[in-house]
């Protein structure tokens, strides 16, 4: 799971980089940034050296993304908006709230713990790479994405607390995250604001 996840992810943020004009450094630190700073952030509040800091396969499989996204900047005008480009975030998305669900319940953390793990997981690295290209993270205003990979967490510790089995778990947890996403994406669904709320109010 965390290998597609990091390939996914490396891909996506390569592709938002690319439609910013970065150079190839840029694109790349864009990449990597967006595979690498969820699971990072996740390391480290289990107590833990990040795993990308400790294995150099991670960085490959993340560099994979990279030239894949290049690749696809050749023969495509708009990558980030293709629909590999998307569904390789749902995968990833999926991929890394799963890990995120993992880690934590091997960790012993609570089951807030674990949800709020597996969310961070998932979406730490698409905000960060927001933050290199100089914008508000969209999970906080655009779209119903953090709230599939909250979902993915909450699926995940219900599971594996009514006692199924962990590859069975994973399995479904895993399948909540990136359906739910493919329809939010095909459906347009966005939570509602406070102004809408008021709106609606009146």
């Amino acid at each position: 799971m965390n290998a597609v996840g990091l390939v996914a992810f490396a891909l996506v943020g390569a592709a938002k980089a690319i439609r910013e004009e970065f150079d190839l450094f840029g694109i790349g630190v864009v990449g990597l940034s967006m595979a690498f700073a969820g699971g990072a952030t996740r390391d480290v509040l289990v107590g833990r050296i990040p795993l990308v800091l400790r294995s150099p396969s991670e960085v490959a499989l993340a560099l994979v993304g990279v030239g894949v996204a290049i690749g696809l900047s050749a023969v495509l005008a708009s990558p980030d908006d293709h629909p590999v480009t998307l569904v390789s975030d749902a995968i990833g998305l999926a991929a890394f709230a799963t890990t995120g669900a993992i880690v934590a319940t091997e960790a012993g953390v609570s089951a807030f713990g674990v949800v709020a793990i597996a969310t961070i997981n998932a979406v730490g690295g698409g905000a960060f790479a927001d933050v290199l290209l100089d914008r508000a993270p969209f999970i906080l205003f655009d779209d119903f994405y953090a709230t599939c990979a909250l979902l993915g967490g909450v699926t995940y510790w219900g599971a594996t607390t009514a006692g199924t089995a962990a590859g069975t778990a994973v399995l479904v947890s895993a399948g909540v995250t990136v359906g739910t996403r493919l329809v939010a994406v095909a459906r347009g669904w966005q939570l509602p604001t406070a102004q809408w709320l008021h709106r609606r109010g009146r």
